[in-house]
């Protein structure tokens, strides 16, 4: 089968995550660059890894790379391509782009010579005088240039890869699923390990360590653009979907909960995972964060409050942070990571972190304040 080169892109931060996810999928010449890894496959390892990458954005196929420096070259060089061997004759081709430190910097000029270069390609190649119809299936291109090096890319992903499809409704400021899987990634949670997110929100966090916890493929509720594509064949897509459904392991006892203030919140949670058919693996219930209590040991918070980005709420939100640390500091064996833009968090917590971890929720740059549990050794 063939072989394509390949990105997966990440918000910057995890593509770390991302490289070690594609290594555990059994990917060995894998590249971590800034907001993407590269990789080798073939159409079946495109599904794969649509299939299963929790943290990624996207997998594009790369369908070439270049140097240009004028419009000329950009357009002799993207004509030379053998486009026929990806699109349809009735393709749906739109090309988004991007451009950084180049001379080429006009984004819509470069968008407009990369797609008249595929139209006279394509038009020569199938004899066609008139328009091209695009009225088939989507291909969605990128033309993007970085200091004259140009990547052209096809999507295979369609919608990102963080609409996992359970989130039926959702609340203020949420955070996105692939987001919420690399958190509990950066957490080195066990499934045999009590979890606990105390400002669950519309529970997005506890639903991706269930997904994680019983070993399910984030892209199985949904399907993927390339799906549509007549070169990808259904038998393949079927085949790779039957054996991801046969890796979930839905017998793994797991000790999850999602807790929040709001009960209207809660009831959210609730419907979201029982969409993502996991309601029977998380105790969602409302409670205030202060009021937290537990006897059991090793277990992991992750938690992602409100950061105050609002003056106005700044000092509310401060006063979370330290009934936070009341009532997390106790907990010696427990470890707590928790998620904000207020850099200033430790004071509030009052405790210094074991580690922090820059990362960007959206274009928000955000700290995960990294704190380890001692680990209690099982007394024979």
């Amino acid at each position: 089968m063939k072989k394509f080169n390949l990105i997966a892109t990440a918000a910057a931060g995890i593509e770390g995550l991302v490289g070690n996810e594609l290594r555990h999928l059994g990917y060995d010449d894998v590249k971590v660059e800034n907001s993407r890894v590269r990789y080798q496959g073939t159409v079946e390892d495109i599904i794969k890894t649509n299939l299963w990458l929790r943290t990624a954005d996207r997998v594009k196929i790369i369908v070439a790379e270049f140097t240009a420096m004028t419009f000329d070259e950009l357009f002799e060089q993207t004509k030379a391509l053998p486009w026929d061997e990806y699109l349809a004759l009735d393709a749906a081709f739109p090309v988004a782009g991007k451009s950084q430190k180049s001379v080429l910097h006009s984004v819509p000029d470069v968008q407009a010579i990369v797609k008249k270069a595929i139209v006279n390609k394509m038009s020569e190649v199938y004899h066609r005088r008139t328009r091209l119809a695009e009225t088939g299936a989507k291909f969605p291109l990128e033309v993007a240039i970085n200091k004259n090096h140009v990547l052209l890319t096809l999507d295979t992903t369609g919608s990102s890869l963080f609409k996992r499809g359970y989130r039926i409704e959702k609340g203020p400021a949420p955070l996105k699923e692939n987001m919420a899987a690399a958190l509990v990634l950066l957490a080195h949670w066990y499934p045999e390990k009590p979890f606990v997110d105390p400002v669950c929100g519309s529970g997005t966090i506890p639903i991706e360590a269930a997904m994680i916890g019983h070993k399910i493929a984030p892209g199985f509720n949904r399907s993927f653009v390339c799906e549509s594509w007549e070169w990808v064949s259904s038998e393949v897509s079927k085949k790779v979907r039957a054996e991801a459904e046969a890796q979930a392991d839905y017998d793994i006892e797991l000790d999850i909960s999602g807790y929040d203030i709001n009960e209207r919140m809660v009831e959210i949670a609730k419907l979201n995972a029982q969409e993502a058919g996991l309601l029977h693996s998380i105790k969602f219930k409302q409670m205030a964060l202060k009021d937290f209590k537990t006897t059991k040991e090793n277990g992991t918070i992750v938690a992602n409050p409100p950061y105050g980005e609002r003056l106005s709420d700044q000092d509310e939100v401060r006063k979370l942070y330290s009934q936070m640390g009341d009532t997390y500091r106790p907990l010696k064996t427990w470890s707590k990571y928790i998620l904000t833009s207020d850099l200033q968090f430790e004071i509030f917590y009052r405790q210094r972190a074991s580690k922090r971890r820059k990362l960007y929720n959206g274009s928000l740059r955000t700290d995960l304040f990294q704190y380890w549990g001692q680990r209690q050794r099982n007394k024979h």
